[in-house]
């Protein structure tokens, strides 16, 4: 199965991109994954943050495939401990959907639109992050559950 992350804007910092991409490399190795970058919207000054969160959430259908299996990153998501994040991703990954996709929204969070197309939502903690750090905390999350299926001592209980 494949999994994908979808992340609303650029990430700037350059701490951040140096672990994202060594995460994103190290879940390489378990599951083919991919990492698609939905562009900042422009000229937004001027314009309300549900127009905003529309915007977005228009250019994250785009990416959505026929039998993806969409959650979104969420603080109203369901949450979990590292070792049942590995429980769920197991089921998961044991269903028949073609793509589990994960989705990180933008400052404002999700469309209407884009909620009605999820059919999960995960939330990383009670406490709010960037949406940039967000990606770094996920990405470590995901290769730790993948490490706890596979036995690896990275992760200690």
């Amino acid at each position: 199965m494949k999994i994908a992350l979808i992340a609303v804007g650029k990430t700037v910092a350059e701490y951040l991109k140096t672990g994202i991409d060594e995460y994103v490399g190290r879940i390489g190795h378990f599951a083919p994954f991919s990492m698609e970058i939905i562009p900042d919207l422009k000229n937004t000054r001027n314009v309300g943050f549900e127009t905003q969160k529309q915007q977005e959430g228009a250019l994250i259908l785009k990416q959505l495939q026929a039998g993806d299996y969409v959650v979104l990153l969420d603080d109203k998501g369901q949450q979990f401990t590292s070792p049942g994040m590995a429980k769920w991703l197991d089921t998961r990954m044991g269903a028949s959907d073609k793509r589990i996709v994960f989705i990180i929204g933008g400052p404002y969070g999700f469309s209407k639109d884009v909620y009605a197309a999820a059919n999960a939502k995960i939330s990383l903690s009670s406490m709010t992050f960037s949406h940039q750090m967000v990606r770094l905390i996920f990405l470590e999350q995901l290769y730790r559950a993948f490490t706890i299926l596979k036995g690896l001592p990275y992760h200690h209980e």
